[in-house]
């Protein structure tokens, strides 16, 4: 007799034996089959946080969507039935990292250079993060649910990009480039652009309708034209780290689809970049250029902030205190006294900008978050090695996800963004995506080889069907 890929519906006490036999269709037996009110939220707080569509839109500001959406959200994942297991989010270990951040950013607090500064710094949108990053991996029910978010993340970021475009000129002198934006500035936002790029390669290949693909495809020249207005020497370098992640490491997808995601990028840079573009990303590697000379350039920057660590290695100066320490530490600030103002620079650096703030561990702290995200994306990778179907089915957007925080990483070594939505949202996806798509095993093995325990022998195939843990159910006849 012909069967059908079905799901049949238990009844309760009383029902009737026609109603037990009612099919439900597989699509909708799925939890993940539809969106539900707490990934609309999700939706609408990613929005809000990282693509800054309030202030794109100055009416969607009068609803304060942040933090409606986050509130909302954040009362489901408490309170509500749909979500289960809230304390198993938090055995990841990129949740942990993120949780031992969060807790020693609050030591720091008493002993910053400006206590007001870092106390605002956590209770004002990192501690929001965070609880948003755990909303984020409780919420997701499947696959499709990660997908969901990582559309939005790619959707924030190509409508930013959008309406930068269509709201700025560029002109010829110093207004050759993008200059301050929405929240971020031009260097931020080459970063944003270029750790979505990945995603909408994902969903160009992925995506089961055409126009979505079209839609995916338009994203990607539109982030791609973005880039080169932002002007952004760091951001080029993210592109090219992209680009050869894709080329050579993105293996999920057909060799023909990377050559052409990365020939359209190729193309609309080449078209539309300046001769002064050019100019500029050739400073790169020029020795005269001010961020090797200038006190204020990059280079001394993080020589100095390397001293702040150096001379507070346990809690550092504080949060979002680095401006702080170039006013008050620094070897220019005694200039004060004279009249001379000194500039208050910013780390320049993700990595200096936390282990002077935070000391040597939030610096350890900072790279284990991401070092784990990077190893739950690749753990993904390897059980759909080992023919899991589940994670065979997350293994593109894993590397897709893989791709995106190697570009956010290789821009944030430029820039500021530590405590970034940014990042923690790609770090969100990359754990969500590790627990649907390859869930810990029964008798969870360290994901570390040296710390793995050597499995134990079967018992003999006598007993086999006695000993439910090695029983199969073909060979109890289940």
């Amino acid at each position: 007799m012909r069967t059908t890929a079905s799901t049949t519906v238990v009844p309760r006490r009383g029902a009737t034996r026609a109603a037990a036999a009612l099919p439900v269709p597989p699509r909708l037996a799925e939890p993940d089959a539809r969106w539900d009110l707490l990934l609309l939220c999700l939706a609408g707080y990613l929005l809000a946080s990282v693509g800054r569509v309030h202030q794109l839109f100055p009416l969607l500001g009068l609803v304060r969507p942040a933090i409606l959406t986050g509130a909302i959200a954040l009362g489901i994942y408490l309170f509500g039935t749909r979500v289960r297991g809230r304390a198993a989010d938090l055995r990841w270990p990129a949740t942990k990292a993120v949780l031992a951040l969060l807790g020693w950013m609050v030591l720091s607090v008493p002993g910053s250079l400006s206590p007001g500064t870092s106390l605002a710094t956590i209770t004002g949108d990192f501690a929001k993060t965070v609880a948003m990053l755990l909303v984020v991996i409780g919420a997701v029910r499947g696959l499709r649910d990660v997908q969901r978010l990582a559309a939005v993340y790619l959707a924030a970021a190509a409508t930013y990009a959008a309406v930068v475009i269509a709201r700025f000129d560029l002109g010829g002198g110093e207004s050759w480039r993008l200059g301050d934006l929405y929240y971020y500035d031009a260097n931020d936002f080459a970063t944003f652009a270029v750790s979505a790029m990945p995603l909408a390669v994902y969903f160009v290949h992925a995506a089961r309708r055409r126009r979505s693909r079209i839609l995916a495809a338009s994203a990607l020249t539109t982030l791609a034209l973005g880039l080169v207005w932002s002007g952004s020497r760091g951001g080029f370098l993210a592109l090219l780290a992209v680009a050869a992640f894709v080329l050579l490491r993105y293996r999920a997808i057909p060799v023909r689809w990377r050559i052409g995601a990365t020939a359209v990028v190729a193309v609309v840079v080449t078209a539309t970049a300046s001769d002064r573009y050019w100019k500029q990303m050739g400073t790169i590697v020029e020795d005269a250029d001010y961020n090797r000379t200038d006190e204020s350039g990059r280079l001394q920057i993080w020589q100095r902030g390397i001293g702040y660590m150096l001379q507070y290695p346990l809690l550092g100066v504080g949060a979002n205190n680095f401006g702080a320490a170039e006013g008050l530490l620094s070897p220019f600030a005694y200039r004060q006294q004279f009249g001379v103002g000194v500039r208050w620079n910013a780390a320049h650096n993700s990595f200096v900008q936390v282990g002077a703030e935070l000391g040597v561990p939030g610096l350890v702290f900072l790279v284990a978050v991401i070092a784990s995200a990077l190893a739950a994306l690749r753990a993904v990778g390897r059980r759909a090695a080992e023919g899991d179907a589940a994670a065979a089915d997350g293994a593109p957007l894993a590397q897709a996800l893989t791709a995106s925080l190697a570009g956010f990483v290789v821009g944030a070594f430029f820039l500021s963004l530590a405590y970034s939505a940014m990042l923690y949202t790609l770090v969100a996806l990359a754990v969500a995506l590790r627990k649907v798509s390859a869930p810990p095993r029964t008798g969870r093995r360290s994901e570390v080889p040296w710390l793995q325990r050597r499995p134990c022998a079967p018992p003999p195939r006598s007993t086999t069907a006695a000993c439910a843990p090695w029983a199969s159910p073909r060979s109890t006849g289940g």
